[in-house]
């Protein structure tokens, strides 16, 4: 018997460190973005930020860094909360998708972007900002094992 057994503790998949790394990772990435919204990138956001939008376009790159700040310390501080984070930070990246999609149709350059493939490639990536984000917190799990449970 080893000591998590005599403990009554199981191995569980979900403590993985690939997947602790991986949370950590986003985090530490979308706190280095929600800064550089306010910061050093703010100018570059605004391409981000579809006409169509009807508010000020620095608010919505300042609010947008505001809440990356704040979904970025929540993937790195709150390990208990970390499957309904997972569930919010894949919700804003579906969200910011239009912006994405806006830069890529309208063919405005920012951070690069200064080609349609470019631009293209970072439509495809943004799905796996989801899924880094459902698979790394757990989320999706949590959900299918819910779905399954008698």
């Amino acid at each position: 018997m080893t000591i998590q057994e005599s403990r009554g503790a199981k191995s569980s998949p979900r403590r993985s460190l690939p997947r602790l790394l991986g949370r950590l990772t986003l985090g530490a990435a979308l706190l280095l973005a929600g800064i550089s919204h306010l910061t050093f990138n703010r100018e570059a956001f605004h391409a981000q930020v579809p006409a169509w939008v009807p508010l000020d376009t620095d608010l919505v790159v300042v609010l947008s860094g505001i809440a990356e700040i704040l979904l970025g310390t929540a993937l790195l501080a709150l390990h208990r909360w970390r499957v309904p984070v997972g569930w919010v930070v894949a919700a804003f990246f579906v969200a910011i998708f239009p912006g994405n999609i806006s830069q890529f149709v309208t063919a405005t350059d920012s951070f690069g972007l200064n080609s349609d493939l470019s631009r293209g490639i970072r439509l495809a990536f943004q799905p796996l900002l989801v899924l880094w984000a459902l698979w790394a917190t757990d989320a999706w799990r949590s959900w299918r094992a819910g779905r399954s449970a008698p």
